[in-house]
C-alpha cells in the first residue's frame, strides 16, 4: 500500500499527510487503510508467500504509517515502534559497548533515565551538555563519540539548538545527529533538511494527536542506518500493533490544521503569561524576548504549542497552588493531544532527573508545562486566569 504513485514530488504537506503511504486497498477499494489484525500469513507453498510472513516483521498498516511519516519528514526510510522510548532504545542498539553519546542536558526525563540507568550498564558512555552552546558542545565530543542526541526545543525549558551548525560540526567528525522532533513535528521543523542523520518522534503526542495510543518512530535517509534499524526492529521486536498504527494514520491526516490551532492558542497564552504579574518566567520560543527567538524563526516555520512557566517564587508550593486550580486544562502527563494539559515536570515527566541537575538550568521546583490544545481560546484564557488569580 505505497500510496505514493499519485503524489507529485512537490506535493504540499497536507496532501502528503492525507495520501502518502495510503493508496486505496487493492482488494476492496477501501479509502482508509485497513487494520491488518493478524499475527501470521498463509504460505502458498514451501518458501512461497505474498511478501508477508509474520506480523512482527511485516504488517501493511504499519508499513503505511512508516511511509507516511517518512514522507512528512522528507526522509527515505521510516520505522515505527511501540513507544517513543522503544524507538530511542532501538536507535541506541545500533551502537556498541565503548561508544560515546553526547546528549542535551535538558532531555525528556524518560530518555535521561534510559541512558543513565539502563544503557550505561551495557557499556555505552554518555555525556550531557548544553547543545545550544557550540563551543561547549565541541569540547564534549571525543574520538569515540558516535552520536549526538538533541531535543530542540528542549523539554521543558524550551532551549533551541542550531541544527544546521551542530550537524555540520558533527558531520566533520563522523558523528551522527539524532533530533527528537516530538514538540515541533514535521509541520513546523524538518531536521533532516538541516543536516540531521535521523529524526525521532513519540508518535503518542502530536502526530497521533488524540491521546489514545502509544507509539514511536524513526526517520532517516541514511541507508546504512536504515538497514540496521530494519534488522533491529525485527530482531528486538519492539513494534507497534496495527490498531495503534491505524490510529496514528488517522491523526496525521489532520496534523497541519491541528498544529496551526495549537500554535495560535499557545502564542496568545504565552503573551498573556509574559504580561502577567506573579509569573517569574515564561519559556516559549515564539516570544520576542526568548533568547533564541531569531533562531526559532530561522530553522522552523512556527513555534509550536508547548509553554513552560514559573509561577510566583518558583517554589513547589507556588506551583502546586496554580496546578491544583486548573479546571479546563487536564492535570496529566503527556502532550500533543487536542485537549489542553498541564504538567508538573519535577514530579511527573522529569522525576528521574536529579534536582541538582534541574536547578542548574533554571528548572524550578514549581515550574509548570502547558500542552495547549485546540479548544476555544477564550475558554483557555479564562482557565489560565483562574489558576493564576492567587499568585
Amino acid at each position: 500500500m505505497g500510496g505514493d504513485s499519485s503524489l507529485r514530488p512537490e506535493s504540499g504537506f497536507s496532501t502528503r499527510a492525507i495520501h502518502a503511504g495510503q493508496s486505496p486497498d487493492p482488494t476492496t477499494g477501501a479509502v482508509v487503510v485497513p487494520i491488518y489484525q493478524t499475527s501470521t500469513y498463509a504460505q502458498e507453498a514451501l518458501g512461497k508467500h505474498k511478501g508477508f510472513e509474520y506480523a512482527r516483521t511485516h504488517n501493511a498498516t504499519r508499513f503505511a504509517l512508516e511511509n507516511n511519516l517518512a514522507a512528512l519528514e522528507g526522509g527515505r526510510f521510516g520505522f515505527c515502534f511501540a513507544s517513543g522510548l522503544a524507538a530511542t532504545n532501538t536507535l541506541l542498539q545500533t551502537l556498541s559497548a565503548g561508544d560515546h553519546v553526547v546528549a542535551g542536558d535538558n532531555l525528556y526525563g524518560g530518555t535521561y533515565r534510559l541512558f543513565e540507568k539502563v544503557l550505561r550498564r551495557f557499556g555505552l558512555e554518555f555525556a550531557f551538555t548544553a547543545t545550544d552552546d557550540l563551543q561547549t558542545l565541541e569540547k564534549t565530543l571525543r574520538p569515540n563519540t558516535k552520536m549526538l542526541f538533541v531535543e530542540t526545543p528542549t523539554n521543558p525549558m524550551m532551549r533551541l539548538t542550531d541544527l544546521r551548525a551542530v550537524s555540520a560540526m558533527a558531520r566533520e567528525r563522523g558523528v551522527s545527529v539524532v533530533v527528537d522532533n516530538t514538540f515541533m513535528t514535521p509541520y513546523f521543523q524538518r531536521p533532516l533538511e538541516l543536516g540531521a542523520t535521523a529524526v525521532l518522534h513519540s508518535v503518542t503526542k502530536y502526530l497521533n494527536g488524540h491521546s489514545d495510543m502509544l507509539g514511536g518512530a524513526l526517520v532517516t535517509s541514511d541507508e546504512a542506518l536504515a538497514d540496521s534499524l530494519r534488522f533491529l526492529q525485527n530482531a528486538a521486536g519492539a513494534v507497534p500493533g496495527p490498531m495503534d498504527c491505524w490510529l496514528a494514520l488517522r491523526g496525521t491526516k489532520t496534523l497541519a490544521v491541528r498544529m496551526q490551532r495549537h500554535e495560535a492558542n499557545a502564542r496568545a497564552l504565552a503573551d498573556d503569561l509574559a504580561r502577567r504579574l506573579g509569573v517569574d518566567a515564561v519559556f516559549y520560543p515564539g516570544l520576542p524576548g526568548h533568547p533564541q527567538h531569531h533562531l526559532a524563526k530561522r530553522q522552523a516555520s512556527g513555534f509550536g504549542g508547548m509553554i513552560s512557566f514559573i509561577p510566583g517564587d518558583g517554589s513547589l508550593e507556588a506551583g502546586r497552588r496554580v496546578f491544583d486550580r486548573f479546571r479546563l486544562f487536564t492535570r496529566a502527563e503527556s502532550l500533543g493531544g487536542v485537549e489542553s494539559l498541564v504538567c508538573h515536570p519535577a514530579s511527573m515527566t522529569h522525576a528521574s532527573v536529579p534536582r541538582k541537575t534541574r536547578m542548574a538550568m533554571g528548572f524550578a521546583d514549581g515550574l509548570l508545562r502547558l500542552s495547549v490544545g485546540i479548544e476555544d481560546l477564550v475558554d483557555l484564557q479564562a482557565d489560565l486566569a483562574h489558576a493564576l488569580q492567587d499568585v
